[in-house]
């Protein structure tokens, strides 16, 4: 057994901000512990290779009753009535080795530990004083493969119109998790590509608060999308600036998994009511080795005006788009599915 220490990072100047989150959140959580209530780890899904994993989770206060209550019908705002606890202790068994890290000012762990993992789907554990252990699971890829699928959520797999603020936060915190809509045909696409490339990984990557991850993953589940780990981002002040940067968010996301993973060239898919298209084509422009193609579902005229996104015009797909690459548009997963199949991607 190991024991790895949480790295240390040089003190830094935090944003007024971040300052003033972090005092409200340290007299919610000294008040909510005098009423009893109790810290709680919710796991993320992570994901690794042989050798080693990346693993998210976040430790909340909740009340007494609610650790273990599990609701039938999960209303967004209920995923925001939590408060996260701050520096608190984390230990991580992946197989024989524990390592320890420490949640961040909003009581999220991410972190990238040691550890032996076969290829396919694998687990760590997870546990904090005063909350019970939790398993984690974790995609482990193959180091052969050399597909992979990266999907944005809004839009492309769940009808949200997120980039209109209000609707965005009328399906964030209060409609009811079952009333989300499935982008038509999507699902049987990313079946069929995994189908058609088995072992390969299907990230979910989008702007969207680590709190709705629970309701997201069971919108995934219920409608048969393939498993796969969610990146997300934290919603609120940084250390130096009042709110992240969605886009910056996909960007370094993208990143960081071309440097984790050389070897896959990944299908980006996104839709064309945000930013996807310009994103991807910069990745594509960066890391070309790592794009095997990009498929932009196309927004109805509708959509794209709830959207807040100009229509576009309906005509056929480019065959070659930004980093010579392969682009293909079409309204649903069925339209794209029958581009695809026809090309050397799948």
């Amino acid at each position: 057994m190991s024991v790895t220490p949480a790295g240390r990072t040089p003190a830094v100047r935090l944003h007024r901000a971040a300052r003033i989150e972090d005092a409200v959140h340290e007299v919610i959580e000294r008040r909510l512990r005098q009423r009893g209530w109790q810290p709680v780890i919710t796991a993320y899904t992570g994901y690794g290779a042989p050798g080693w994993a990346r693993v998210m989770a976040r430790v909340v206060l909740t009340r007494r009753n609610q650790v273990s209550k599990r609701l039938e019908k999960v209303r967004g705002w209920r995923s925001f009535t939590t408060s996260p606890v701050n520096n608190a202790a984390v230990q991580i068994q992946i197989g024989d080795r524990i390592h320890e890290t420490r949640t961040d000012r909003s009581g999220y762990v991410d972190t990238r530990v040691k550890g032996d993992l076969e290829p396919g789907w694998g687990s760590v554990r997870l546990s904090t004083d005063g909350a019970a252990p939790v398993e984690a699971p974790i995609r482990v890829v193959d180091p052969a493969m050399k597909f992979g699928v990266i999907s944005d959520i809004d839009d492309t797999v769940m009808v949200t119109a997120l980039p209109r603020p209000l609707l965005a936060a009328w399906n964030t915190f209060v409609l009811d998790e079952h009333a989300r809509n499935a982008v038509p045909g999507m699902a049987v696409l990313y079946e069929r590509l995994v189908t058609a490339n088995p072992g390969s990984p299907v990230f979910y990557l989008s702007t969207g608060a680590w709190n709705v991850a629970p309701t997201l993953s069971r919108f995934l589940s219920r409608h048969l999308y393939p498993a796969g780990p969610l990146l997300l981002t934290d919603w609120g002040p940084t250390p130096d600036r009042w709110f992240r940067s969605g886009r910056e968010h996909k960007r370094n996301t993208l990143a960081r998994l071309s440097n984790e993973f050389p070897h896959i060239r990944w299908l980006l898919i996104g839709d064309d009511g945000q930013h996807d298209q310009e994103i991807y084509s910069e990745f594509a422009n960066a890391h070309p080795d790592n794009v095997a193609a990009i498929a932009i579902r196309r927004l109805s005229a509708t959509e794209s005006v709830l959207a807040g996104a100009i229509p576009g015009p309906a005509g056929t797909p480019e065959t070659v788009g930004s980093g010579g690459k392969t682009w293909f548009s079409a309204p649903d997963g069925a339209g794209l599915w029958s581009l695809i199949r026809d090309s050397d991607v799948a």
